[in-house]
């Protein structure tokens, strides 16, 4: 039986919209425990991280809350840290997207120490890479990925033993189609791998799929970053920042098998969910059936060649 531990993560203070606090809950109540251990999983609950209230202040010296954002991130990261020594798998149940610095902040480390290979795939409608001076609004769900490759708070790019915690080679996205111009510029000037919604439209989500796992190989430690709002709204409306003309239900339901097909997973974000905004539990269930999809549950009814 394969390790994984759930690490709750109940805070919503990096992000613009309330209600992300209670995405830990509610992937609960929808039954992730149960439905992983039904994929011959030793699941474990963490219970959830303790860290500040969100005090809905306006922005200072280009963040919102960012002390409080840096105390969910050390939590987070010695949770990750701690899980991944122990030898079991961390599933990381958000919260807002910022808590990725922490979690991958701690994964890195943690490869660095074992020179293991890692790879970050970000399936997100957004490319967080805004910088201080970039961010329009000081949120800092939308830096994660511009702090984990060094441009951020030094508490936050300097969380784990060495600054920068990523290289660009080592992150590709998926799913992109709301970009500022300055983080397109961000990301082009750092050689970030994209692929956008227009690419996935022309190549199919298959090829996309094959392309971002083709330098993946059984001594990658492979790390998934998982928005909610990568989905179409329409399909995940519970979350906070949805943008329209995201991949289907059956696209997405692909993207967790081929991850799964790999068998390089080793950790895990599930971000931004928003029970607030949602129906009747829906994107929590959804993201449940996703989970089981990534660790191992197939719709394949032929063989596998």
């Amino acid at each position: 039986m394969r390790g994984i531990t759930l690490i709750g993560a109940p805070t919503d203070v990096g992000a613009s919209v309330l209600g992300a606090s209670m995405g830990p809950e509610a992937l609960r109540i929808a039954g992730i425990a149960q439905a992983l251990r039904a994929r011959d999983m030793k699941v474990f609950d963490y219970g959830n991280l303790l860290g500040p209230g969100n005090p809905q202040a306006p922005a200072e010296g280009g963040f919102r809350h960012l002390d409080e954002v840096t105390a969910w991130n050390r939590a987070l990261f010695a949770a990750t840290l701690d899980t991944l020594s122990a030898g079991r798998l961390p599933l990381m149940m958000g919260g807002d997207h910022c808590l990725a610095i922490g979690s991958i902040s701690a994964v890195a480390q943690h490869c660095r120490a074992r020179q293991q290979r890692l790879k970050v795939l970000w399936f997100d409608a957004h490319a967080d890479s805004n910088t201080p001076a970039s961010s329009p609004s000081g949120n800092l769900h939308g830096m994660p990925v511009a702090c984990l490759l060094g441009h951020g708070p030094e508490q936050l790019t300097h969380l784990a033993d060495t600054s920068p915690v990523l290289a660009p080679r080592e992150v590709t996205m998926i799913g992109i189609r709301s970009v500022d111009p300055a983080e397109r510029q961000f990301v082009n000037e750092h050689g970030i791998d994209v692929y956008d919604m227009r690419t996935i439209d022309e190549m199919g989500m298959r090829a996309v799929m094959q392309s971002a796992l083709a330098d993946v190989d059984a001594g990658t430690h492979l790390h998934v970053s998982f928005d909610m709002d990568f989905l179409d709204p329409g399909v995940a409306p519970g979350v906070g920042t949805p943008v329209r003309g995201g991949p289907t239900y059956r696209e997405t339901q692909l993207c967790m098998e081929m991850l799964a097909d790999c068998g390089a997973l080793a950790s895990v974000d599930l971000v931004e969910l928003n029970p607030a905004l949602d129906i009747r539990n829906q994107t929590a269930e959804l993201a449940v059936e996703l989970l089981e999809s990534l660790f191992g549950k197939s719709t394949l009814m032929r063989e596998k060649r």
